[in-house]
């Protein structure tokens, strides 16, 4: 079976649009014969930009961990400058 458009790369909001026809009724088989674009990553897309939640608390899969790994670093950061305070400033430090 041959990949259709190996290689390309789509923009989030290309792929946004796809999920939202989908989500309004289209089926992934009519969209991959459409725009040509595997069924496979049609699915990929729809797990990826269909939100998690209701509401405006709603998040999708990639914000969520986008959020997660924004945290991560926020907490490496934050035991970086913990083990900083611990460090005592000798006499020269102290006055400038």
């Amino acid at each position: 079976m041959k990949r259709k458009n190996p290689g390309k790369k789509y923009n989030d909001d290309f792929k946004k649009t796809i999920v939202d026809l989908y989500h309004a009724g289209s089926s992934a088989k009519e969209l991959s014969s459409e725009y040509g674009v595997s069924e496979v990553t049609i699915y990929k897309w729809i797990k990826e930009f269909t939100p998690v939640g209701e509401g405006e608390d709603s998040l999708t899969p990639k914000e969520v961990a986008a959020i997660q790994k924004e945290n991560l670093r926020l907490k490496q950061e934050l035991e970086i400058l913990k083990k900083a305070m611990a460090i005592p400033l000798g006499p020269s430090m102290r006055n400038g």
